[in-house]
């Protein structure tokens, strides 16, 4: 568990559930959860594709405000401020929180697309060629 967060706990129809931890946790899990809170409050009426990828949008701004203008050393630093962390760990927890959301009500598989795509990304960025380079696949 990150140093300065907490394990989630999210609430459900039953009350309070065992604390959630990545090592722990399946997506699964989340995903199932995310779904049950949202059909608990009725919001699948506003969980439109479109919706849920503007809502998405704007909680990764969210979490980009945290780092407006900070070097990259700077980042860091201010990732790993205790004062700070809370709030960044919320920020990272409502983005992944739609793209669960929208996963469940697009029936996207989120384990198979991080797969492909990850295959996709080991051809087109092969170790030999990216090993410690930042520039896009197509100018190695």
């Amino acid at each position: 568990m990150a140093k300065g967060c907490g394990p989630a706990v999210f609430p459900t129809l039953g009350g309070m559930t065992a604390p959630l931890t990545d090592s722990t946790t399946t997506i699964a899990e989340i995903k199932a959860r995310v779904l049950a809170f949202a059909r608990e409050r009725d919001w699948e009426q506003f969980h439109a594709p479109k919706n849920l990828s503007m809502a998405l949008a704007g909680e990764a701004a969210e979490l980009m405000e945290h780092f407006l203008w900070a070097t990259p050393e700077a980042s860091r630093a201010v990732a790993a401020d205790a004062a700070k962390r809370q709030k960044i760990a919320e920020e990272l927890a409502d983005v992944v929180i739609y793209a669960l959301e929208f996963a469940n009500v697009t029936g996207l598989d989120v384990a198979a697309a991080v797969e492909a795509k990850m295959a996709a990304n080991a051809r087109k960025y092969p170790v030999e060629k990216a090993r410690g380079r930042a520039e896009k696949y197509t100018e190695l």
